[in-house]
């Protein structure tokens, strides 16, 4: 989601005193870990409503870094680029990683104890195997009639 906020200066464990419709644009952008995966392309069935996350990645991602390479400017190559806000949760946490912030914080749980917010650590994240980093494959090398041989269960 974000591109390397400074975490510093930030009050500790914020996200448990305030609401997220009350968090700063700062505080907010603080809570993506960093794990990219919402970066990647997913397949909802149409009867189910089922969500599969595949290892195809928006043209975007930086896979070694799990960022956007144009976080601020997305919208410019990817008009579709979803920005995830606390008013639009209820329409868009179902598709978000099962171990994003934003969706734990809206479904009421807690973050994961390897979250660099917890950890003061931006690394932790890949560290504790729940990043995209080094597993995806651009769109522009995957036609999207492919993308279901390029489904993975999500890394947790």
């Amino acid at each position: 989601m974000t591109n390397h906020i400074d975490r510093q200066g930030l009050g500790k464990r914020f996200w448990e005193k305030k609401p997220l419709q009350k968090l700063s644009p700062r505080e907010w952008e603080a809570l993506c870990d960093g794990c990219g995966k919402c970066c990647l392309n997913k397949l909802e069935d149409e009867d189910t409503g089922e969500v599969a996350l595949t290892r195809v990645a928006c043209r975007l991602l930086d896979d070694n870094s799990c960022q956007c390479a144009h976080y601020e400017t997305r919208h410019a190559f990817i008009p579709e680029c979803i920005v995830l806000k606390p008013e639009n949760l209820d329409t868009h946490a179902y598709w978000m990683p099962q171990t994003c912030a934003y969706r734990l914080l809206w479904e009421g749980k807690s973050l994961p104890e390897w979250h660099p917010l917890l950890t003061d650590d931006p690394e932790s994240v890949h560290q504790a195997g729940v990043s995209v980093r080094g597993i995806t494959v651009s769109e522009f090398d995957v036609p999207i009639d492919d993308w279901e041989d390029y489904i993975i269960e999500e890394p947790t």
